[in-house]
């Protein structure tokens, strides 16, 4: 395949070795970001802050369900992979600040590629999950 042609997505043109091992798949930073974006709120914490930045507080009411302890350590998470910046102001009482970084910010659009993905194949999507939990054996 030569490299002018553009139709074919990277992740198919690339080499993949085949048997794919355990060890290359856990190496691979593809599965790391998956892995981390495909948690319960990182992905919803990334677009709250794609948006603008937030303090801790205001971030934990924009989201409905998640607990103070998984807020922090979904953010801690975050900024520990370099995606997040935390800004600790020096006020009475101190007063903390999550931004997204230019590494954050940058995983945006193709975060937003999949979304939009995802929205537009939600009908077929969704009649594939119902088709098959249909066929699905009894006991899985």
């Amino acid at each position: 395949m030569s490299p002018a042609n553009t139709d074919v997505p990277s992740m198919v043109a690339s080499y993949l070795p085949t048997p794919v091992s355990v060890e290359e798949y856990d190496r691979c930073p593809v599965t790391d970001v998956l892995r981390l974006v495909g948690d319960r709120w990182s992905l919803l914490v990334l677009a709250l802050l794609g948006r603008r930045a937030h303090r801790y507080n205001e971030l934990h009411r924009s989201i409905e369900g998640i607990s103070q302890r998984m807020l922090t350590r979904t953010l801690r998470n975050l900024e520990a992979r370099g995606l997040v910046q935390r800004t600790v102001y020096a006020t009475t009482p101190p007063s903390v600040e999550y931004r997204l970084t230019s590494l954050g910010a940058g995983l945006l659009t193709p975060l937003s590629a999949l979304a939009d993905w995802a929205v537009r194949h939600e009908r077929e999507l969704t009649e594939a999950r119902r088709l098959g939990a249909l066929h699905a054996p009894a006991g899985d």
